[in-house]
């Protein structure tokens, strides 16, 4: 099979509001992602658990599914800047200037200290911009020492959450995914569209870890945050108090969830469709399951006011003032449900209020939204019907199916693999 080259991000606008998340389910903008390429190739049956995946990919059919799933967010949202590559936006910020390479060395140099990386630092800093690039993605280079690569850069969404304004860099919570921590930190720094915007950066405290799957805009004063294995309570608590400070958000809702690979996200449990439909992994809802939640507000003097609530839908319904429909993943038997939570059924994209990305494999999920009124369509067939058109987002509710018979092996769904920086309110929407 010859390669897939994906397309080269396009050029930028500079613009005022280059971060603006308002809520969840608004209508995409522009997204970062990363479609899979040589350093997906360097996972091995030996080195798989330690880059924290549970299978190999057929890498050329990932390429292809990823690009199919780009190729839909650009005829949703009807842009030609939709979809930036973060494999461009590193090595356009590597270009800009020499202290961006200077600093990625630097970082990568302090945050690995066991992978001595220190004795070739002087030799990486005078890397070419795309040979940094390469050594930044696949850990491989032309010097006497390897790195891992970084397969998980896929997964976009957990290199840092945008809320209105403000985006809040990640503290990865495992060591394989350090070196996409400082990727993004440098691309947000350096690169010419984000380096005006370095004070909209929210960077926590050392010694908390945090990665955006665990963050969802529910509304303009509400945002979720799971309490996972991935994501600390005092990183949460740093959280809140900076969007207390510095944006709109009224009350942020610390999620319970066990501490497990199987949740290792608050959306791998739960998603919005749009702003009153939610596709949930049942348990979380349940009295007698998990999905407990300490709600933060906001006091005098940076401090906080919390309370505890035994259930996340009460809670939810009650902040967000309006009648919830919460799909279940899987369908009505926890059997299904298990099943198709743990093939991401439950973590699926928004691209627009109604408009969903899915995995086709969780047959159930797509049945009970027909039953709300979703049209299920394949990407290919949503691609081609509107070929030589628009699509117009709230015309009607559709689902979706990416084929994602490689992607999902990588255990992550489409919400995993998109980052989204900006979205907005259709008409009539929230």
């Amino acid at each position: 099979m010859a390669p897939v080259e994906a397309p080269p991000s396009p050029p930028v606008e500079q613009s005022s509001d280059v971060y603006s998340i308002p809520a969840e389910a608004h209508l995409l903008e522009q997204v970062i992602v990363h479609t899979p390429g040589p350093e997906m190739e360097l996972v091995s049956p030996e080195n798989r658990e330690d880059l924290l995946f549970d299978d190999i990919l057929f890498v050329g059919h990932a390429r292809q599914e990823h690009l199919l799933m780009c190729s839909v967010f650009e005829k949703i949202v009807g842009r030609p800047d939709t979809v930036l590559q973060i494999k461009d936006l590193l090595v356009e910020a590597f270009e800009a200037e020499d202290a961006a390479r200077y600093a990625f060395v630097e970082k990568l140099c302090e945050s690995l200290p066991e992978q001595n990386l220190g004795t070739v630092e002087d030799e990486l800093k005078r890397f070419s911009p795309k040979d940094l690039q390469e050594f930044a993605l696949t850990g491989q280079s032309e010097l006497p020492i390897r790195a891992q690569p970084v397969p998980n850069l896929m997964f976009t969404r957990d290199l840092a959450a945008v809320v209105h304004d403000h985006i809040i860099l990640s503290h990865a919570a495992t060591v394989a995914r350090t070196r996409e921590s400082i990727i993004i930190n440098i691309i947000l720094n350096y690169h010419p569209r984000f380096a005006p915007h370095s004070d909209k950066i929210i960077e926590l405290p050392p010694g908390v870890t945090f990665e955006g799957g665990d963050l969802l805009v529910a509304s303009p004063d509400t945002v979720l945050i799971g309490h996972s294995e991935r994501t600390s309570l005092g990183a949460i608590m740093a959280i809140a108090h900076e969007l207390f400070e510095r944006t709109p958000v009224e009350h942020v809702l610390a999620v319970d969830l066990p501490k497990r690979r199987a949740t290792m996200h608050l959306d791998t449990v739960f998603t919005f469709a749009s702003p009153d439909e939610i596709i949930v992994f049942p348990p979380l809802l349940e009295t007698h399951g998990f999905g407990y939640a300490v709600h933060f507000t906001a006091a005098e003097s940076g401090r906080f006011v919390t309370d505890m609530r035994r259930n996340l839908r009460d809670v939810l319904g009650e902040l967000l003032d309006r009648d919830l429909t919460f799909i279940p993943c899987g369908g009505a038997e926890r059997l299904h449900q298990e099943r198709e939570q743990w093939t991401d059924g439950a973590n699926v994209f928004a691209a627009a209020p109604g408009a969903i990305l899915g995995y086709e494999r969780n047959s159930r999920t797509f049945d009970l939204l027909r039953e709300h009124g979703y049209r299920i369509v394949s990407a290919e067939s949503f691609l081609s019907y509107f070929e030589s058109g628009h699509f117009t987002p709230g015309q009607e509710k559709v689902a979706i199916q990416l084929g994602g018979t490689e992607l999902s092996r990588g255990r992550g769904g489409p919400r995993c693999m998109t980052l989204p920086i900006s979205r907005h309110a259709t008409p009539g929407g929230e």
